[in-house]
């Protein structure tokens, strides 16, 4: 995943926000989906069919290690378990709270097929090592509606979006010169961002309500240096006044060097798929 090709799709997805507005004026403002844009209360929760690209690199005390690309080296994990909610609070029709809480863990086996260095920990090839990934996402943000009518909005945000990333192998390998059969090592990398993007939604039929949003951020500080972007569009078909279905795609992609005390080294994140998702709305 580029990070051009990603900061150029969330330039092109704000951009297409006001652009697709102008459209959705002349929808019906009768029907289900209207109450996305004018309830108090909007909640989602999904699941995910989505690919991942982890490509991370723990340093030892006196290296510099090599990238470690967890889907190239272990495969594709078949357990892993997904989901994401979503909820929206609008205090009134400008100002808005905005919630997002992801989940992603899998672990994968295999005997190696290339020598693994992981801080100070060598597994060399034919080793058998499992490998655990846990991710959580949480994001707190306030929103503006800058550009409202009856059949759409768009609302600038800000906030903070937290997201926790455990890593851990565990098999044979060898430390300072000595071979443990069941060496563990676990490393953590808890990383608290800025938020700043845009979020638009429309109705563009009665029962039909359209949405996207594109984050972006690039920042240097207390020993975090590096980018990320997250982009999502969905529809949803509201059945009912208070309740809908829907399908959305996601994209999200992060790079950062890290140097603190927990984690010392580089991650490479990215996650993109489809979402199948309930909303209910009060």
């Amino acid at each position: 995943m580029q990070t051009g090709t990603s900061t150029k799709a969330a330039k092109s997805l704000a951009a297409a926000l006001v652009a697709l507005a102008a459209s959705a004026a002349g929808a019906q403002t009768s029907g289900n989906a209207q109450a996305l844009l004018d309830n108090r209360f909007v909640f989602s929760a999904g699941a995910f069919l989505l690919g991942t690209d982890v490509n991370a690199a723990l340093n030892g005390s006196s290296t510099r290690n090599p990238d470690v690309d967890f889907d190239e080296t272990f495969g594709k994990a078949s357990d892993s378990t997904r989901a994401r909610i979503d909820a929206l609070w609008r205090i009134n029709p400008k100002h808005h709270l905005r919630f997002l809480y992801f989940n992603d863990r899998n672990t994968r086996s295999r005997t190696l097929d290339r020598t693994i260095n992981w801080g100070d920990a060598t597994y060399n090839v034919g080793s058998n090592v499992e490998s655990e990934m846990k991710m959580e996402v949480i994001e707190l943000a306030y929103e503006y509606a800058f550009w409202r009518a009856p059949t759409y909005e768009i609302a600038g945000t800000v906030g903070i979006h937290y997201t926790d990333l455990s890593l851990r192998l565990s098999g044979t390998a060898t430390v300072n010169g000595v071979v443990r059969p069941f060496e563990t090592r676990t490393s953590s990398l808890p990383a608290p961002l800025p938020v700043i993007g845009v979020r638009g939604g429309w109705v563009v039929a009665p029962n039909w309500y359209l949405d996207a949003s594109a984050q972006m951020f690039k920042i240097s500080i207390d020993g975090y240096d590096g980018h990320w972007t997250d982009l999502r569009a969905g529809a949803t078909w509201m059945f009912s006044r208070n309740f809908g279905v829907g399908l959305g795609y996601s994209h999200f992609n992060a790079r950062v060097d890290v140097d603190r005390s927990n984690y010392n080294g580089r991650l490479k994140l990215g996650y993109g798929g489809l979402q199948a998702f309930l909303t209910g709305t009060f």
